[in-house]
């Protein structure tokens, strides 16, 4: 047995200490405090103190990599083994929360980390400081820095609690600005530094052209590609001169779809010839914009790729990550997803439209490939294709093994790995993380949620709403008598998710404000027969009633951008009374279609509480209306639709 001199054990703690003030100070306050073994004195006595500064605005990141970035990227690659190379290509995904650190999720989350050495993290919905946290340990425990990103198509609000949600994207696109659009990626790439997030998976450039799009919706500009390629190439300079990653997806456009890729694989049967008009026109403008990386689409597209697909037994296919049981949507004539399509990544995106950035592929737990490959096989086939990053995969230990089986049997060369692992390293270095890669979190509170983005929201807010018809006068300045100071208003609010205590609160406590208490009832999917009767009585008691309508994106969701029965029923026997009703949606801008008998129809374009203030100022005159229909209704209104008033009068009270 070695026997340890106590001058060395005094070194060893020495070291350790003043490792771990470097490794922790990020996690301390601004002034970290530590002590080290003064050997004259023989006792340990006060470190310097290690001083936390403020982050400074991150440079702008640019798709051609740095020199410096290629040759420390080359260096690493030379050391890496096999395992190491492929697991940069993969990026598990969690809802952060509060773990400890003996719990089973926090070693499973660390094993991916310093045994399948995976590249990178999605965070999805999850608390601040909890996010933030758990990611550094996760930084700590990598060898190489980690690689975060975030689905932050609405701002941090998204998927961080707490903090600001800015308006969708085709509320943006409702005002005609895309000036909105560059200030918003400004302020998500300032607030996702901040949170710890190199990369955004944003913008949304698929052009919303089928007005049954379960998944897209309001996530898109708008219907028009040039104009949807203008907002889309702002967002990436904005975002991307804030120091993030912007990601452009879902190639080669997700909107023209009627099935959402999270419950079965989309088929879009159209030639090369439309893509170019249509689809394409936004990937050119964000590419040629300099954007960072492009997302793949789980979309069949025969026209390109005919290779058929079919599904695997049931008992081998994995269990829906977001749909219930037996909610998945099974096409037996299926072809090959665009993810897994060397025609699709390789050919159209990297040779043809000359992308040499980073190709991520959607999340590989969706059902749009779960029902028809295995995950190994998955992660094997994106890589063939010319994916670089494996997103969320539903088995990282198979995707990983999978690849690491592929490059020994020849099936992919190890040169292909090297190839995109050396993409992601690059951009590791140039966003700075190889220096800096622990995210203090004394300056969260004061970067994330600032006023300037709560302003930006509101400005956005105000300019989006659309009036798009007003045949009841409701609104107009010649009438608008069930509005006046004093009426009675129902407020029939109908949503198609589990939030009836709250969701109406921000457009109601809004009209309070403005002295109109509306009485409300929520009707949801659990919503009785008698609940429903009994909104119907309320209703007939009032001057003026307001359908308030949350048809939001649930993506995985059957009844995701509808409504449930039970309102849809309420809303069409008040409509057969003839009762005096403003319909407003607070989501999908589509609804009109069905309920053609609404009078008068705003559109919000969602339910973040900045639309639904502006909807209820809009509402009772305190603001002009402005917005225009970046989308047509189908057989009712063109796109550009958008009756434009003027506030009224401020009203004088007692």
């Amino acid at each position: 047995m070695k026997i340890v001199k106590p001058s060395s054990l005094k070194r060893l703690a020495s070291a350790f200490l003043l490792l771990a003030s470097q490794v922790c100070a990020p996690l301390s306050g601004s002034l970290v405090k530590a002590q080290v073994w003064s050997p004259r004195a023989g006792t340990f006595k006060a470190a310097p103190p290690v001083v936390i500064s403020a982050p400074k605005d991150s440079a702008r990141y640019s798709r051609r990599a740095s020199r410096e970035a290629l040759k420390w990227a080359d260096g690493e690659l030379k050391r890496m083994s096999l395992e190491e190379k492929t697991g940069q290509l993969i990026s598990v995904g969690i809802n952060a929360r509060f773990l400890n650190q003996e719990s089973d999720e926090y070693k499973t989350l660390r094993r991916q980390v310093e045994e399948n050495h995976v590249g990178g993290i999605i965070l999805f919905r999850g608390p601040v400081y909890e996010s933030v946290h758990l990611v550094n340990r996760m930084q700590a425990h990598a060898r190489l820095p980690l690689l975060i990103s975030a689905d932050l198509e609405a701002g941090s609000g998204m998927r961080f609690e707490d903090t600001i949600n800015l308006p969708w994207n085709m509320a943006v696109g409702a005002t005609g600005e895309p000036d909105f659009a560059r200030r918003q990626g400004t302020i998500t790439a300032r607030e996702a530094r901040a949170l710890g997030v190199q990369q955004i998976f944003a913008p949304v450039v698929d052009v919303n052209n089928n007005a049954a799009n379960p998944v897209i919706n309001v996530r898109s500009y708008g219907e028009d590609p040039a104009s949807v390629a203008k907002f889309a190439a702002a967002f990436t300079e904005g975002a991307q001169g804030g120091g993030v990653i912007a990601t452009a997806k879902h190639f080669p456009g997700h909107g023209d779809t009627s099935v959402d890729s999270h419950r079965g694989l989309p088929i879009i049967k159209v030639k090369r010839e439309r893509l170019e008009q249509i689809e394409l026109v936004p990937f050119r403008a964000v590419i040629g914009a300099g954007i960072g990386a492009v997302m793949s689409a789980h979309i069949g597209l025969p026209e390109i790729d005919p290779t058929i697909v079919k599904p695997l037994p049931r008992d081998a296919a994995i269990r829906p990550a977001y749909v219930d049981e037996g909610g998945e949507i099974v096409d037996e004539s299926a072809y090959l997803p665009g993810t897994l399509s060397p025609v699709v990544l390789g050919g159209l995106l990297k040779r043809d439209l000359v992308f040499d950035g980073i190709v991520v592929t959607d999340a590989l737990d969706m059902s749009g490939l779960t029902i028809y490959f295995k995950q190994d096989e998955a992660a094997v086939r994106a890589v063939l294709a010319g994916a670089d990053m494996l997103l969320k995969p539903a088995d990282p230990d198979a995707a990983s093994r999978g690849l690491r089986e592929a490059v020994k049997t020849g099936r992919l060369s190890e040169k292909r790995v090297e190839e995109s692992a050396r993409k992601i390293l690059a951009a590791k270095y140039d966003l700075g993380l190889v220096k800096r890669r622990l995210t203090p979190i004394e300056e969260i509170d004061r970067l994330v949620s600032s006023p300037d983005a709560t302003k930006l929201a509101e400005e956005i807010a105000a300019r989006a709403i659309t009036l798009v018809r007003d045949e009841s006068k409701l609104l107009q300045p010649e009438g608008g008598a069930g509005l006046r100071p004093g009426a009675r208003v129902f407020n029939l609010a109908i949503t198609n998710g589990e939030d009836r205590f709250f969701i109406a609160g921000p457009f109601t406590s809004q009209l309070a404000r403005m002295g109109r208490r509306a009485d409300t009832v929520v009707l949801d999917s659990r919503s009785t027969d008698e609940e429903v009767k009994e909104a119907l009585e309320r209703a007939q008691k009032a001057d003026v009633v307001v359908a308030s309508m949350y048809g939001r994106v649930r993506s995985g969701a059957s009844n995701s951008v509808g409504l449930p029965e039970q309102g849809a029923r309420a809303l069409n026997a008040l409509l057969e009374r003839k009762v005096p009703v403003i319909g407003i949606s607070f989501g999908n801008p589509y609804l009109l279609r069905n309920f053609p008998a609404l009078g008068t129809y705003v559109v919000a374009y969602g339910d973040m509480p900045s639309l639904q203030r502006a909807a209820a100022r809009a509402l009772l005159g305190q603001a002009d209306i402005t917005g225009r229909l970046p989308i047509s209704l189908p057989g009712l209104y063109p796109r550009g639709t958008g009756i434009q008033l003027k506030a009224k009068a401020a009203e004088v009270r007692p």
